[in-house]
């Protein structure tokens, strides 16, 4: 006779209470109440919403194919594109607040993922971030980049930080997004906000056009194609402050990556650009507390002193740990130490630590 496994010893599934109806603003309004930061609806699925990081499922009947359709419909009517299912798009839904939109279609029918955008902008602190970011908004010029993977805070960041521009200066700010998240009222500055696909074909001829428009301040919220990077660092060199995001997740793949995306015969001239216009690299991701509850941010920055610019210029990129750990007065760090002040805060744990760490033996885990 075959022995029979033994049942896994899977973990309880928590759910949260179904919404009072399948509809896109029920839905919208329970995740909300939940603090969930994203929202998934599929047919023939359970609704599911993002909360600290975590998928958790509402204890409701599988979407419809009809229900799914009419969220589709009401999307659609709300951003005004009739007829389109792949969408990508930030609307205002009544008694929901603004979301980042996704329309697709899958094997089964219709499908949305939304992202819901905070009500309430917070400031550099709020967001767990140290207060001297907000000297990166004293450049006139120059590049300063936030980097990270997907969903790790990046766009709040970015958005912040232009907070503290439109109410500190007197400049014209000019912003390029696909799409526009954070809307923006205009302070002591003139806030320009577009969005590709609208208002321009692509993030490269918004940001060529935008050198036309008498920019002091260009927010390029993706760095994600070459003639987009190009332009952003002759913008950066040309007497603009230039800000924008990378997908990587540290300063060194930062540069790498910026550098990659050219011929190589033209890395070496990019290289003394870089050198010449970048300011700073805010890398950044989020952690599971210890304990439950909002994440935690850890992050490295890196300040572009004459010694980083040498060795940015002279290609020696994989100095930077070392500049990192030196340059603690200066405003620095890197992400272990960063890491190490959470444990020691008792704001994560080391198994978290190892997880995220380029050295896990550093907090007892295994080979990176």
């Amino acid at each position: 006779m075959t022995d029979v496994p033994p049942p896994l010893d899977l973990p309880v599934r928590p759910t949260l209470p179904a919404p009072a109806e399948p509809t896109l603003g029920s839905i919208l309004a329970a995740a909300r109440l939940a603090g969930a930061s994203d929202v998934h609806v599929t047919t023939g699925g359970v609704p599911f919403v993002r909360i600290e990081g975590a998928l958790i499922r509402f204890d409701a009947p599988p979407t419809t194919a009809d229900e799914a359709a009419a969220i589709h419909a009401e999307i659609r009517r709300a951003a005004n594109a009739p007829g389109t299912d792949d969408l990508d798009v930030c609307v205002d839904i009544p008694g929901a607040g603004r979301c980042r939109v996704n329309l697709h279609r899958h094997a089964h029918g219709p499908g949305v993922s939304l992202k819901l955008v905070p009500e309430q902008l917070l400031d550099i602190p709020a967001l767990g971030l140290p207060e001297s970011l907000y000297e990166l908004t004293d450049f006139r010029v120059g590049l300063v980049l936030v980097t990270g993977p997907t969903n790790c805070g990046k766009s709040s960041t970015l958005a912040a930080l232009l907070d503290r521009v439109n109410r500190t200066r007197r400049d014209h700010v000019i912003t390029i997004e696909d799409p526009v998240e954070f809307v923006f009222k205009s302070e002591l500055c003139n806030v320009t906000q577009r969005q590709v696909g609208p208002h321009s074909r692509s993030f490269a001829s918004a940001l060529r056009a935008s050198l036309r428009e008498d920019p002091d301040v260009i927010l390029v919220s993706e760095l994600r194609d070459l003639e987009t990077i190009r332009t952003a660092i002759v913008a950066a060199e040309t007497g603009h402050l230039v800000l924008g995001t990378l997908h990587t997740i540290d300063a060194a793949s930062t540069l790498n990556r910026l550098l990659d995306v050219f011929p190589p015969k033209e890395q070496k001239q990019i290289r003394t650009m870089l050198a010449g216009s970048l300011r700073a690299i805010v890398s950044q991701r989020l952690l599971p507390r210890s304990g439950g509850g909002r994440r935690v941010p850890a992050y490295e920055i890196l300040r572009v002193t004459p010694a980083v610019a040498t060795l940015i210029s002279d290609a020696r990129t994989n100095q930077l740990p070392s500049a990192l750990q030196t340059g603690r007065r200066l405003g620095m760090i890197d992400f272990d130490t960063r890491l190490e002040e959470l444990v020691a805060a008792r704001l994560i744990d080391r198994e978290t630590a190892a997880r995220n760490s380029k050295t896990p033996k550093r907090f007892g885990g295994g080979a990176a």
